[in-house]
This record gives structure tokens, C-alpha cells and sequence, in this order.
């Protein structure tokens, strides 16, 4: 997204400005959507509006928040709310002392595939649920200048896999273990990070749920969830652009699957913002500041956890 904060019409609601530090990436979301520019954050937040998105770089989120709640405004703010715990902390007392409503922009809970494993385990149609696996891979590399600022494969990219592990157990994550290499390419190791990742994490209900991560599948954006339970499985498998199937001498051919999150998770980030609407209007937010808590402490556990070679629980992680 260009725009920086934004109100959004959804359902009825309507625009009232929108802020960027690029002004002419701002003014044209302003001009497509039909709203003003603000000339500066401060022109929002002293502004009657109800609510405001945060969605700027990550390390401008605890402040925008803070400013947002200390004047009274419900907030959508993208993940992560913070690369330090401390931060994200002082987030999470300035909202909770406002009052005011927040959901977090961890949109793959809103995939239908998805939301329909998590919903299939929370029925009781997979009876006792015992594990859950999840897959996500990129289809290249960011650039290496995203990577040195980016805070680590396990804050940057696995943390969407902490949210949906906690989303589709319904438990708490206690304790990680967690290895990592470089696999795809040399210079994200001389940056200090890893591309390829794998992950065993245990539930406060006993559930196991397994992870990998990797930043290069030359076939496309591989996301998948799979739920196994003592009734049976469910699982969300990467959707195609339609089911026809090529049968020749040569072998069967398939659709390929999408290539970038974009096109991966068009319904899903559409799905976000109606929830939010909903939420602004009804006062239940789905996913609020402790959800935006719970995967850095998962993912600050898995990087000690990679670096001294052994699990760690989630309790041993404070700010």
C-alpha cells in the first residue's frame, strides 16, 4: 500500500483523508478513492475521523499507535507492531489504558482455505486436535537491502506462520525449536540472516505444529495448512486459477500456482478490511494488540532458539 494511514469506504464508511511522507503516491490513492491529502500525520489524528490504518514501515508503528489511541481513534495496524518487545509493550498499555478498538494485519487468518482448516479443528469435526503443519515459501528472495532492515527471516516472514499456528490451534505457543541455513542465497548470510527454516512448536494444549519456511520455490507462492486430529484432517491447499487438468503423452499439466502473495491473498486482505468495518461498527475485533504480541515472542524464541541449538520456551522471552 502507498498510503501510509488511511480511512477506507467499506460497507458504508467513508473516506476522510489519507497521509503519506511521498506526497504524490498519497495524493493519487487520495484521487482514486475520491478523498483529501493530509498535509501531516498530526492533520489525522487531531481530525474528527473514527478510525485510522497504520500501515507504514514498521519501525514508525508504536507511535502511530500510541498517537492514535491517546486520541481516541479505533486502529487497523499492520503486522509487526514491533520488532522490539519493549515497544510493542508500550503499544499494548497506551491502547488498553484508551480503550479504543485495534485489529492487526495479519490477513492470512482471513483466506477462506485457511479459515475453514481453523474452523474445521474449532467445530470438533477433527475430534482431538494433534498436529498442524504449515508451509510457506516464497517464490524469490527480497532484495538483500529488505533483508538488513527487515528484522530476520523469523520476525519478517515465519511470523504469519506464528499468527495461523495460534489461529488454527486455538493454544498458546510455549516452546520453540527451530533451525535455520542459507540454501537459496550466500548473501543473505553475510547479511546475518537465513532463507530456509524449519520449525517444531508446542501448544499450551499439547498440540505440535510444524513449520517451513523458504525464501526461494521456483514454482510459485506455496502456502499451505494442514490440520490432523484422532476424527481426521483438514487442509488448505494453494488454489489454482481453475481445476482443468492436461493429460498428453508428454505428462499431465496443471495450473500454476499464483506467484506472489498479491495475487495469492487478493480475497484475503479484502476479507481484512471488512472485518474491520464490521468491527468498527459492532465493537468486536478479531484480532487485537495481544495478537500482534504473541507471534514476536514466538518468533524472539525461535532465533535464540536457532542460535544456541535448543528449544525455548516462550516464557523465557521478556522485554
Amino acid at each position: 500500500m502507498h498510503a501510509d494511514i488511511i480511512t477506507q469506504r467499506v460497507d458504508g464508511l467513508d473516506v476522510a483523508a489519507v497521509y503519506d511522507i511521498h506526497a504524490e503516491s498519497a495524493q493519487a490513492v487520495a484521487d482514486t478513492i475520491g478523498c483529501d491529502r493530509a498535509e501531516t500525520v498530526d492533520e489525522i489524528m487531531s481530525s474528527d475521523v473514527d478510525a485510522v490504518a497504520i500501515c507504514t514501515s514498521t519501525d514508525t508503528h508504536v507511535d502511530l499507535a500510541v498517537a492514535a489511541a491517546e486520541a481516541g481513534k479505533s486502529i487497523f495496524l499492520e503486522k509487526p507492531v514491533s520488532l522490539n518487545l519493549a515497544e510493542v509493550d508500550r503499544a499494548v498499555a497506551a491502547i488498553n489504558a484508551a480503550g479504543v478498538p485495534i485489529q492487526i494485519g495479519f490477513n492470512r487468518r482471513f483466506d477462506p482455505g485457511h479459515a475453514a482448516v481453523q474452523q474445521a479443528a474449532a467445530s470438533g469435526a477433527l475430534g482431538e486436535l494433534h498436529m498442524v503443519k504449515i508451509t510457506s515459501r516464497d517464490p524469490a528472495p527480497p532484495p538483500i537491502e529488505y533483508i538488513e532492515v527487515s528484522g530476520g527471516m523469523f520476525n519478517d516472514m515465519t511470523i504469519h506462520d506464528f499468527d495461523m499456528a495460534r489461529f488454527v490451534t486455538g493454544s498458546e505457543i510455549i516452546e520453540v525449536f527451530a533451525k535455520g541455513a542459507n540454501r537459496v542465497d550466500p548473501a543473505i548470510g553475510e547479511a546475518g540472516d537465513i532463507d530456509t527454516a524449519m520449525l517444531l512448536l508446542t501448544h499450551e494444549n499439547s498440540t505440535l505444529t510444524y513449520i517451513d519456511n523458504s525464501r526461494q520455490a521456483v514454482y510459485g507462492y506455496d502456502q499451505r495448512v494442514e490440520a490432523f486430529g484422532s476424527k481426521g484432517m483438514a487442509i488448505s491447499e494453494n488454489p489454482r486459477p481453475h481445476s482443468t487438468e492436461l493429460h498428453t503423452a508428454a505428462g499431465t499439466q496443471l495450473e500454476p500456482i499464483p506467484y506472489f502473495f498479491i495475487e495469492r491473498y487478493t480475497e484475503s486482505f479484502t476479507n481484512e478490511w471488512l472485518a474491520f468495518a464490521e468491527g468498527l461498527t459492532s465493537g468486536n475485533m478479531l484480532l487485537g494488540i495481544e495478537d500482534g504480541r504473541a507471534p514476536l515472542v514466538a518468533g524472539i524464541a525461535a532465533l535464540k532458539s536457532h542460535q544456541e541449538g535448543r528449544p525455548v520456551k516462550t516464557s523465557e522471552i521478556t522485554a
